[in-house]
């Protein structure tokens, strides 16, 4: 749900980068998890500032000890995330690990992240071939004229690759 990209200030403040389309609701998750899915962040104020939002963790009451948790992920338990009412949005972590096909149904290759740089969410596919994983992944814009159709039960959305993409 977020990152802690920096610190403000001689008091532990917390520079966060919020992803979510209502970063002013993320306080109310509290307590968040770390990676490790181990509950460890309660906040004690949150407020917008700029681009970004500045944080008081309970607990980090200096500028050293919020040093340290720069770079840190925040993440919220997933049975305390709402539901999902509209049937082509998808939360992030249900896209990774997906299947990739094509129209055909033949594998592509498989969802390894999902990025948004600023113009909308763009897929990160690792292409197979002969069951085997190539390098290099590509970015797919996640649209409904890319990705038609996604398929959450059967872990796999089929995609359109525009023509010229992975020449």
């Amino acid at each position: 749900m977020a990152e802690i990209v920096g610190v403000h200030g001689v008091r532990g403040m917390l520079k966060l980068k919020i992803f979510s389309d209502a970063p002013e609701k993320l306080a109310g998750y509290a307590p968040l998890c770390d990676a490790a899915g181990q509950p460890a962040f309660s906040f004690a104020s949150l407020q917008p500032h700029g681009n970004i939002w500045l944080a008081a963790l309970e607990g980090v009451g200096d500028r050293a000890a919020a040093e340290k948790l720069r770079g840190t992920k925040l993440y919220v338990p997933r049975d305390r995330l709402p539901q999902i009412a509209d049937e082509h949005t998808y939360y992030h972590v249900d896209l990774i690990g997906l299947a990739v096909k094509d129209e055909n149904g033949d594998t592509i290759g498989k969802i390894v992240a999902v990025a948004n740089f600023g113009g909308g969410d763009l897929l990160d596919i690792k292409p197979q071939k002969d069951g085997k994983s190539k390098s290099a992944s590509f970015y797919l814009p996640f649209t409904r004229a890319n990705v038609p159709h996604v398929d959450l039960g059967k872990k796999e959305a089929t995609v359109i690759i525009p023509p010229g993409l992975l020449d």
